[in-house]
């Protein structure tokens, strides 16, 4: 889990910053995303809430870097949800990798073509783009299917090999 930085310019040219939060499963990249106006331990803690509800599978842990945002309150909401949270180590994005990846195609195949036009446009977008990068976007790290089919065959194998 992570967040990302954002700036957009608003019709008056003015700079708006927002945080894009982003949690992506491990096994089959299946992932969440939503947009804050702050960049805080309460935004982080929301994401939680978000992602909990959210991922049809239960969360057993959750690795972030060590930002303000993941710090005491963060840390103890989740681990209060019987989910672990480890701190990747200081300066290593690439052990947080698959979420780094994610957004290197969130800003080739999102952003880059987004125009701005409101915080509310943004977040239907947003929710639009992760429909699509987990139900129909190819996935070089499963040959080509959906997070959300690599999900599906887990599911499947996994029944298979219960007694």
């Amino acid at each position: 889990m992570t967040s990302k930085f954002l700036t957009f310019k608003d019709k008056s040219g003015a700079k708006i910053r927002r945080f894009q939060y982003t949690a992506i499963d491990d096994a089959t990249r299946v992932r969440a995303l939503k947009i804050y106006e702050k960049h805080t331990q309460a935004s982080a803690i929301n994401f939680v809430d978000h992602i909990i509800e959210t991922f049809p599978f239960r969360i057993k842990e959750i690795r972030t870097d060590n930002g303000h945002e993941f710090q005491a309150k963060f840390h103890w909401h989740v681990e209060d949800f019987g989910i672990r949270h480890v701190y990747i180590k200081r300066g290593t994005p690439q052990l947080n990798g698959k979420v780094e990846r994610s957004h290197r195609s969130d800003q080739q195949e999102f952003y880059q073509l987004l125009s701005y036009k409101g915080d509310v446009d943004l977040e239907a977008k947003l929710v639009e783009w992760e429909r699509f990068y987990n139900f129909a976007r190819p996935h070089g790290a499963h040959d080509g299917k959906t997070p959300y089919e690599a999900l599906r065959e887990k599911l499947q194998s996994s029944l298979r090999n219960v007694p």
